[in-house]
């Protein structure tokens, strides 16, 4: 990953319109699809503003519209994925920034192929290294499906 790489910076990135993972923009956020597809529809929150680095550091209005934003993107993916894989299961949201220090949301869907040792639990617990640096589910062209089903999706909630 060079320097000038839109992951170094994933929300001026959106801003500027050159975050390829992006679907569509809301009134608190960016929803995007995430790098990683190991759990088809995996997605991401991105708050629109870098420097806020936890839920608590919005003002009231502000966390209220991030909060809406991600029931609405949750929805969505949780359409999305259930339309196209009769195996989907359930989304689980998350609110980390253990890695990343601005404020985002992670959205996973969750599925019924996935390994029984696995399928009950965190989706950390997913430790191989191919689902999280691997090619093998890197975000590409074969997921432009469920890119298309998720912003579908979303723009319906929104209207």
């Amino acid at each position: 990953m060079s320097n000038d790489d839109w992951r170094h910076d994933r929300i001026g990135s959106a801003h500027r319109g050159q975050n390829p993972t992006v679907l569509r923009r809301l009134d608190a956020g960016f929803a995007a699809i995430g790098d990683r597809q190991f759990l088809p529809g995996y997605s991401v929150l991105l708050a629109d503003d870098p420097a806020v680095t936890r839920l608590s550091d919005l003002p009231s209005a502000r966390r209220t519209a991030y909060l809406t934003d991600l029931e609405r993107f949750a929805e969505a993916v949780e359409r999305a994925c259930a339309r196209l894989d009769p195996a989907f299961r359930r989304v689980n949201i998350e609110i980390l920034g253990n890695t990343d220090p601005y404020l985002h949301a992670h959205i996973w869907p969750r599925y019924d192929w996935e390994p029984a040792d696995l399928v009950r639990m965190p989706v950390w617990r997913y430790t191989d290294e191919e689902y999280w640096r691997g090619e093998r589910h890197a975000l590409a062209p074969r997921h432009d499906a469920m890119r298309a089903a998720i912003t579908e999706e979303l723009d319906r909630l929104i209207a």
